[in-house]
């Protein structure tokens, strides 16, 4: 029933920042889990952060940890992704998620919803 769009893709030098933001068409988004994960050309869709529903708890993939941070305003329906410091390597497809329940952050599975996705590229 909720609909996720990812947006704020692009093109990026290496060491660069760049923010992706996620919009939840419900007014339940409130209550979700939320995560970004991401796929690039010829690898599996891996984890790359997750939140609360409350945003008081934050997961990241250990590639991430200490460049991006996830975060999410529940008044605007909004998750967002700061990532900072960026490298060629984390070029890839950007999907947002979103989990009603489930026990796992960074099991794509756990997640119900799905954004379409949005295209990072980062070059050196």
């Amino acid at each position: 029933q909720v609909q996720l769009v990812e947006s704020g893709g692009g093109l990026v030098q290496a060491g660069g920042s760049r923010r992706l933001s996620c919009a939840a068409s419900r007014l339940t988004f409130s209550m979700y889990a939320m995560g970004w994960f991401r796929q690039a050309p010829g690898k599996e869709r891996e984890f790359v952060a997750g939140i609360n529903w409350s945003g008081r708890t934050t997961y990241y993939a250990d590639s991430v940890k200490g460049r991006f941070t996830i975060s999410r305003d529940n008044a605007k329906n909004t998750v967002y992704l700061q990532m900072d410091s960026l490298k060629p390597e984390d070029t890839a497809v950007y999907y947002c998620a979103g989990r009603y329940y489930g026990g796992s952050y960074s099991q794509e599975y756990e997640y119900q919803h799905w954004g379409q996705g949005t295209q990072v590229t980062v070059s050196s």
